[in-house]
């Protein structure tokens, strides 16, 4: 892990007005992310997990406070400007894969590339096939989503976040979907991905989940309750391992 900052948050607050009442779904969040970390982002519905990671992905500005995505300010960012942060910097890994349901593995893991007018076809292709060999998917690039099972649409869906080469991924429930073995496999998979460097941001509720991350970020209320490393990271392939064979589940 370097001393590299990838995200800074200080006192981000999130007001909605409904009507005629404010709801305060964030009051005043500070905390950073540095180069190579896995943290998971915990709390229950009502907690403003998904309001905080709607401000992490640059969908949503802080109504007060102040957001830096890699050294960037993300606050006095226009909505181009925002999305082209976005497009740069963060690959967003979803609970439902969000794949085109007509189009195949690679051209799936190619649609975030189709924005950068610098690449050549040939050099989307082989990018988007190195992001689908990074998920131990290459052998299923032709596949629609309906000829692949739910762990391996949710691999092309993290291939489709790692083609950019972003600075962070950024997961939402993104084992939400999937049985206790898929939920491991696809973990196993972030953890290789953490080993090779890459800073990970993972939303869950599920307390199993968290603890393949080396460190918990808990929301209460709008509030982080408890910011914590994980002392005994368990790894996922060895809790795969431990699993019943596939057969009695």
């Amino acid at each position: 892990m370097s001393s590299n900052k990838i995200l800074e948050l200080q006192q981000i607050k999130r007001e909605f007005v409904m009507g005629t009442e404010t709801v305060r779904a964030l009051k005043g969040v500070s905390f950073d992310v540095f180069a190579g970390e896995f943290v998971t982002i915990m709390g229950s519905s009502g907690s403003g997990k998904t309001t905080l990671l709607n401000i992490l992905g640059c969908l949503d500005k802080p109504t007060s406070g102040s957001y830096l995505l890699d050294g960037v300010n993300v606050s006095g960012l226009s909505r181009n400007e925002l999305a082209r942060l976005r497009n740069h910097k963060i690959g967003f890994v979803f609970q439902a894969y969000n794949l085109l349901p007509r189009t195949s593995a690679l051209e799936n893991v190619e649609l975030p590339l189709f924005y950068n007018p610098e690449l050549s076809v040939q050099e989307r292709r082989d990018r988007a096939l190195g992001a689908l060999q990074a998920v131990k998917l290459a052998d299923r690039e032709d596949h629609t989503p309906s000829q692949l099972s739910g762990g391996q649409q949710q691999r092309v869906a993290i291939a489709r976040a790692l083609v950019n080469q972003p600075v962070m991924i950024l997961a939402d429930e993104a084992t939400g979907n999937l049985d206790t073995r898929t939920s491991y496999e696809i973990m196993a998979l972030m953890q290789d991905l953490n080993q090779e460097g890459k800073t990970i941001v993972f939303v869950t509720h599920e307390p199993d989940i968290a603890a393949f991350s080396s460190r918990t970020v808990m929301l209460r209320d709008g509030k982080v309750v408890k910011d914590s490393k994980n002392e005994n990271v368990r790894s996922a392939k060895e809790a795969l391992a431990a699993l019943p064979p596939a057969e009695d589940y």
